[in-house]
């Protein structure tokens, strides 16, 4: 586990604990935390799993078959770097990437089996699948808005799933979402850009993650949600990311693969 004194790692190991087909052989965290030696399991408020916390990425991985990073963006590259010269199978759900840390994805996953998702949410992935069949039926004529609700002590904004589902919508109407995205909303913007997706962003509490898709036209309306209420969610589809990917062959693969309908055609 990459991460693994974090809220998701925690998360993760949490899950670990409560399952029959997986055993913990490494726990890896920042150098400096406060927690570095303590067993994993119980600092994530779980049984102990004879796994002590280590910032040596090298011992962590040692003989893992699959390993799972939720960390932060600085500590990607190495991540990947480490897994790949190891031939370890790695599931990503860090979020706040830009292009040289996809440009690592690609190249890692030349060499090993990587799933890589803004959300490993099950149910969030099937929403956003429902969210890509709707907007391609609905069309242009309704406009699109995305709602995102997070803690407040997420960094990114928008997050990272609320930009896959602006990415979806944008797709399906054949434009780019650079080109489209409307973030924020302030003084006198006058009437709102045909075609445009917009965003809105909420950062309060301990909200775990909410996620809403609105499409309105002048008739009528549709509105697909999703609400996480544990990080577990996202946990329990990190682990069975973790079990699709092990013994697969290289490449980049995303939830879609790991839930089967990554073929579909919205």
């Amino acid at each position: 586990m990459l991460g693994a004194s974090g809220r998701m790692g925690r998360a993760v190991l949490s899950c670990v604990a409560e399952s029959k087909d997986f055993t913990l052989v490494g726990a890896v965290t920042e150098p400096g935390d406060r927690a570095l030696g303590r067993d994993a399991g119980e600092n994530a408020g779980v049984r102990a799993l004879g796994v002590p916390l280590t910032d040596d990425r090298s011992h962590g991985l040692d003989g893992a078959q699959v390993a799972i990073d939720f960390t932060l963006p600085a500590a990607l590259q190495a991540n990947v770097r480490a897994c790949a010269e190891r031939g370890t199978a790695l599931v990503i759900g860090t979020t706040g990437l830009n292009d040289k840390h996809f440009a690592a994805l690609k190249s890692a996953a030349a060499e090993i089996p990587l799933v890589y998702a803004r959300n490993m949410s099950v149910g969030v992935n099937v929403f956003m699948a429902l969210v890509s069949r709707a907007a391609k039926a609905l069309g242009p004529d309704f406009d699109a808005e995305v709602l995102e609700a997070h803690h407040r002590q997420k960094v990114d904004a928008p997050s990272g799933t609320a930009l896959e589902l602006g990415e979806r919508i944008a797709s399906a109407r054949g434009r780019s979402l650079e080109d489209v995205a409307v973030h924020g909303r302030h003084g006198h913007t006058g009437p709102r850009a045909p075609g445009t997706i917009g965003f809105s962003v909420i950062r309060a509490g301990n909200i775990v993650g909410d996620h809403r898709v609105l499409f309105a036209a002048p008739e009528e309306s549709v509105e697909l949600a999703h609400h996480a209420v544990d990080r577990k969610s996202f946990a329990r589809g990190a682990l069975r990311a973790a079990r699709w990917v092990a013994g697969r062959a290289p490449g980049l693969y995303s939830m879609a693969d790991v839930l089967g309908f990554a073929n579909d055609s919205y």
